[in-house]
């Protein structure tokens, strides 16, 4: 079967299970087993499509200006969300989404990375590139959920720690190493997820945790290719190799034992099934949250040492 056959196959699959749902919801004909059937159907095809993809194409699903952000997934994960702000030093960085939240009677400290859907927006969340203030407000809220006991999950969507003078000058390389080290020593269950473009030290800050969950068309490296291509080939256009070369996708990592569970996709990124992309994520973190809260805080510290420095080989 060509491409574009499968593709054609997948729209007339997703319509049609738009359909049966439509029939269900209006209690007209009972299709649970027509839905089940179509269901399986599509997920075996979607699965075999994305399997196709290279490294680069899945980097520009997760740069995606529809891909869902942070708020997308924390709107429909949990009942309850209010937003904290501010480092209590220098001032509040809208890079950085913080507050509290809670499934049911299971309360959590939200940390996430968020880019913007728009040239305002992005203005407003400096293109989702955190400033050194939202580390600290970051450490600021890990360490109260610390205090109160509540479980941590961080959203990790960003280019990398934003760059400027200013942020330089304000210490963004001590802001961004002293987050990784506290939630090191963190005595509370923490749940790190990769949801789109996880790049450099920005995204590595808040990504320390007990269990790390990666979208199947995000990227985690510690830069991104063009960026790579430039330093070590000098030359920019070897984009495409750079993202093969550097073992960025969600499979590579898995296999390398830096994630620990890739959350599937439907064909073309996140956006084409936002709520059942979030529904998965919510069933993880339950699962996560509720084996970790059956480990000791000591339990939880060592474990999360020793995972992180079982990461990687060499000869």
């Amino acid at each position: 079967m060509s491409k574009d056959n499968e593709i054609k196959e997948i729209e007339e699959l997703e319509n049609t299970i738009k359909e049966l749902k439509n029939l269900s919801k209006d209690k007209m004909l009972d299709v649970t087993q027509e839905l089940k059937e179509a269901t399986a159907k599509l997920q075996k095809l979607a699965r075999k499509e994305n399997s196709k993809l290279s490294a680069w194409q899945r980097l520009e699903i997760a740069r995606n200006p529809k891909r869902p952000t942070a708020l997308d997934y924390i709107e429909i994960i949990f009942d309850e969300f209010m937003e904290l702000h501010g480092d209590r030093g220098y001032r509040d960085d809208e890079a950085m989404v913080c507050g509290l939240a809670s499934i049911g009677k299971q309360n959590f400290t939200i940390i996430a990375e968020q880019k913007g859907r728009n040239t305002k927006e992005n203005i407003k969340r400096n293109f989702g590139m955190p400033n050194p203030e939202s580390y600290r407000k970051a450490i600021r809220l890990m360490k109260q959920a610390e205090k109160f006991g509540r479980p941590i999950i961080t959203f990790i969507d960003t280019k990398g720690a934003y760059p400027g003078i200013g942020a330089e000058e304000r210490g963004q390389g001590e802001a961004i190493a002293k987050s990784m080290m506290e939630m090191a020593n963190l005595k509370t269950p923490i749940i790190c997820i990769v949801i789109g473009e996880g790049s450099s030290g920005g995204a590595l800050a808040i990504g320390v945790g007990d269990e790390i969950l990666m979208l199947e068309n995000a990227v985690y490296s510690v830069l991104s290719p063009e960026g790579f291509s430039s330093i070590l080939w000098k030359d920019g256009t070897r984009v495409k190799e750079a993202a093969e070369k550097m073992k960025m996708t969600a499979g590579d990592l898995k296999k390398f034992k830096v994630i620990d569970k890739i959350i599937e996709e439907p064909v073309g990124g996140a956006q084409n099934d936002l709520e059942g992309v979030a529904e998965n994520l919510k069933k993880e973190i339950l699962s996560a949250v509720k084996k970790l809260k059956k480990k000791s805080k000591d339990e939880l510290v060592e474990e999360r040492y020793e995972k992180f420095r079982g990461m990687g080989e060499y000869a």
